[in-house]
């Protein structure tokens, strides 16, 4: 099969969707290697590395053109979108659930969109979704920390405190792996933290784990009323698969926190779990509204491509072996974690949360399965 990997062109986006190791394994599988020019430099991987590990150099439209089985690591932009011929296997983060145009250009295109999120195991586990969730986490504590400082709007707060003066009280949505990732790095830095979430049974393993200086709660919606009163920083980590994230924190709840009082929603690729939410880039990260500084990166780990690459890659190949060698019907037919990672196929949606979405027709999974 003949695999394309094109450069991604989201803002600041440095990942790639497979490295030069990746691409030698799959061509002493017998496949061929189409690489777009530069598309791993900002993971440290040059061209020639590629070509010593066999894959061909190409233009963009070189890889679109020839690729049967595109692999990616976010979403085509509007620019893309011509690119992405009827019949082509796409294999990424789409995140369609917060896109209706995303969603309407890719079942025009006629392509079959596989989405790394919605690839789910028999334990309810998201392995595609995991390693990058565990970069956002910590990241998230990261920039949050960042943001709390003066000088970028923030409360002039360190998170830690310091002998004799409190920490910052860290709020966390979500007893995931964002949130569990969050918390620990939190924790580890000093900060009181708070981690929310509707499974009680979660809960208690998040308390039987997590150091003293995190407490659990339920999440109801006056509880999170109350403790967005006296956070510092807080941190939307809410996912449904396939979804839109639920609004957790409305715009009239912004008026009940203090000014410098910083969010990071890392749901933002699937629509936010804040009211106020809308995506940002590492470019421009943060915005204003009501005092409050938003940080809203829709590709947190892009920023840390070495880190975030490796990791990602190494849970993507696989399934990647499995698409290239079987086609993707077969793959999806004989593999049902990749079956639910299909979301359009040949123009209709087969993932039911994305059309409910946006109130659009939803086909039946099984019968494009021949």
């Amino acid at each position: 099969m003949v695999i394309g990997v094109p450069k991604e062109i989201k803002t600041l986006e440095n990942r790639v969707g497979l490295t030069p190791a990746h691409c030698a394994d799959l061509i002493k599988m017998g496949h061929t290697l189409i690489v777009e020019t530069s598309a791993g430099d900002g993971s440290g991987f040059s061209n020639e590395d590629y070509q010593n590990a066999g894959a061909t150099i190409g233009k963009a439209t070189d890889v679109y053109s020839k690729a049967e089985l595109v692999i990616k690591v976010k979403e085509p932009l509007e620019k893309e979108y011509g690119l992405i011929r009827k019949g082509q296997t796409i294999f990424t983060y789409f995140h369609f659930a917060s896109s209706r145009q995303l969603t309407e250009a890719m079942m025009q295109s006629g392509a079959v969109c596989i989405s790394y999120e919605t690839v789910e195991k028999a334990d309810r586990s998201l392995p595609l979704l995991i390693p990058m969730s565990e970069v956002a986490g910590r990241m998230a504590v990261q920039k949050g920390a960042n943001f709390l400082e003066k000088h970028n709007q923030g409360k002039g707060i360190l998170l830690g405190g310091v002998p004799g003066v409190k920490p910052a009280h860290v709020l966390i949505l979500g007893g995931g792996i964002v949130g569990a990732n969050a918390a620990r790095m939190a924790a580890g830095l000093g900060a009181n933290v708070t981690i929310m979430d509707i499974n009680v049974s979660r809960l208690r393993h998040l308390s039987d784990i997590m150091p003293a200086n995190v407490t659990t709660l339920y999440s109801s919606q006056s509880n999170i009323n109350e403790a967005v009163k006296t956070a510092d920083l807080i941190i939307g980590a809410i996912l449904v698969p396939g979804a839109k994230a639920p609004v957790l924190i409305t715009r009239e709840m912004l008026k009940t926190m203090k000014p410098g009082t910083v969010l990071v929603d890392v749901a933002v690729d699937q629509g936010g779990c804040i009211e106020t939410c809308k995506p940002t880039t590492h470019e421009n990260p943060t915005y204003m509204v009501d005092g409050i500084v938003h940080y809203c990166v829709a590709n947190m780990p892009g920023a840390v491509p070495s880190t975030s690459t490796h990791s990602l890659t190494n849970a993507t190949f696989p399934y990647v072996c499995q698409l290239a060698s079987k086609g993707w019907q077969k793959a999806c037919k004989e593999n049902p974690e990749l079956k639910l990672g299909l979301n359009v196929v040949n123009g209709q949606i087969v993932y039911k949360k994305i059309a409910e979405a946006f109130g659009l027709p939803f086909s039946e999974v099984d019968q494009h399965l021949g």
